[in-house]
């Protein structure tokens, strides 16, 4: 069947927060070392040993916020290791990821300086797998306190006279698993415990973001929502897409029709977790002052051969650009509760935004959905209704179309959407309720012949955003699309 669309121009759903397109960057692999930071002496261009050309093209990305340090490394980090003159930092093992030795060149002033030159909020998630209540408040006091103590002071003496702005602070990570195997109900207590002095210090107000469920785990929400609800500002949820299972993870590329169907099947769980998730928030917070924050997502293969498995490293192919797509869509449609999601990660690892390879630099299909839908940022989402046709594999279906809309504050309106099927186009009617006046009509279009097709140090412009010239019939009622196979599009109507 044909797809239909109703978008009610004139009827709001909620605004989009910004966060929901956040970044994660964890000290994992080359994420941040030669990925991020490459040191004021390297002969690659840049500021205070922040790479220029990742610099400027996550700048173009608006990034709202950005997590750090990890993800697990954060549970067995020690921040004072990473402050005060580098060639005096203490070295350590970094045992979740690689085994290799972390030289805390990176660490706090420099992780801030990133974040100002991105133009970016921090989001710094604390250790309570491994640390203690004293480090983590003393953390605090370091980062946000304008006065006299010895942690002011001491940052003082390590080149920052004023304070940074800090508004978001988890309190662990991962606390089910690699942040200390707990269960729920002790790392309820624990939580409530360290959340007592992760303090406010003068007009800085902190966004507590308590360490929440793996996957479908509704317990632990349950519990940490009952025991500890009043006391956290945000609750996260992890959830990766993971074909064939931690275990028997897929390749990157080179997969067939089956493995690129499991693929989208599994993205679009993440609607039922998170519904699942806010319905039980929603018994102990029915005002939903208590944001979900879905600090880890993403695509999660097998690593690129010949490279460390403890690094991450995977390639980045149009696939990972229709997850990234269709996350999009499943965060807009929960807005109400979605307060932040975090894509792990940034750069080199995982399901990044950017690879790099010594003084070359790539940008990631993923990159270009990230920057095509950064329009939606801040909107206000629209009410729509979708009837869209089954993609078929086998015997088991999924939608063939998804769609988002929004408004920005000058009445321009966005529609993105995405073709899961890999062979057929998609013909949109799109019906466009409560407009006065004919919109004029734009579009870019991500898309290409092959579903492994992705940018490489050779080849990077393979997958690039397009023009899009699949718009027929712009009336007052609507206009008719055309959606090329395996593609992600985003309209602009102006008026």
């Amino acid at each position: 069947m044909n797809t239909t669309i109703t978008v009610n121009t004139d009827l709001p759903a909620g605004k989009i927060s910004r966060h929901i397109y956040g970044h994660f960057a964890e000290h994992l692999g080359r994420c941040i070392y030669e990925g991020i930071w490459v040191g004021e002496d390297s002969p690659i261009p840049n500021t205070r040993g922040i790479r220029n050309d990742v610099l400027e093209a996550l700048r173009n990305l608006s990034i709202p916020v950005l997590r750090w340090p990890g993800g697990c490394f954060a549970d067995e980090y020690h921040w004072k290791d990473g402050v005060g003159p580098r060639e005096q930092r203490k070295r350590m093992v970094n045992t979740h990821w690689g085994g290799v030795v972390e030289n805390n060149h990176f660490g706090t002033h420099e992780f801030f300086d990133l974040c100002e030159l991105l133009g970016t909020e921090p989001y710094i998630c604390g250790n309570v797998g491994s640390g203690s209540i004293q480090e983590m408040q003393e953390w605090v006091e370091y980062m946000t306190f304008d006065g006299e103590s010895p942690m002011a002071n001491w940052r003082k003496a390590n080149g920052r006279e004023k304070p940074w702005k800090l508004k978001y602070f988890g309190v662990g990570n991962e606390n089910w698993g690699c942040g200390g195997n707990m269960r729920a109900e002790y790392y309820a207590d624990e939580y409530r415990r360290y959340q007592t002095y992760v303090r406010n210090y003068g007009d800085n107000r902190l966004y507590k973001i308590a360490g929440g469920a793996n996957t479908d785990d509704y317990h632990w929400t349950e519990t940490l929502m009952q025991q500890a609800g009043p006391l956290m500002d945000g609750l996260s949820l992890h959830y990766y897409t993971v074909p064939g299972g931690f275990e028997l993870k897929r390749p990157a590329l080179g997969f067939d029709e089956a493995e690129w169907f499991e693929t989208m099947q599994q993205a679009l769980r993440m609607d039922e977790l998170i519904a699942r998730h806010s319905t039980v928030m929603d018994k102990y917070d029915p005002n939903k002052r208590v944001g979900l924050i879905v600090d880890e997502w993403g695509t999660w293969f097998r690593v690129e051969p010949g490279t460390n498995p403890g690094f991450l490293y995977q390639q980045n192919s149009l696939r990972d650009a229709l997850v990234a797509g269709l996350h999009f869509h499943v965060f807009q449609r929960h807005c109400d509760r979605v307060h932040m999601a975090n894509i792990a990660q940034t750069v080199n690892v995982l399901q990044a935004m950017i690879l790099t390879e010594g003084v070359n630099m790539l940008l990631t299909p993923t990159y270009h959905v990230f920057e095509m839908f950064k329009v939606h940022q801040d909107a206000e989402a629209l009410a729509l209704h979708l009837e869209t046709g089954e993609y078929r594999v086998g015997d088991e279906t999924i939608p063939q179309v998804s769609v988002s809309a929004s408004k920005r504050a000058d009445g321009t309106i966005d529609i993105s959407l995405c073709n899961v099927d890999p062979k057929g186009e998609a013909p949109v009617a799109l019906r466009l309720r409560g407009l006065k006046d004919i919109p004029q009509v734009s579009g870019r279009v991500l898309a290409h012949a092959d579903m492994s097709a992705h940018n490489t140090f050779e080849q990077p412009e393979t997958v690039v955003p397009q023009p899009f010239d699949g718009v027929t019939d712009i009336s007052l009622e609507g206009l008719s699309v055309t959606l090329a196979p395996m593609s992600i599009t985003v309209l602009t109507l102006r008026f």
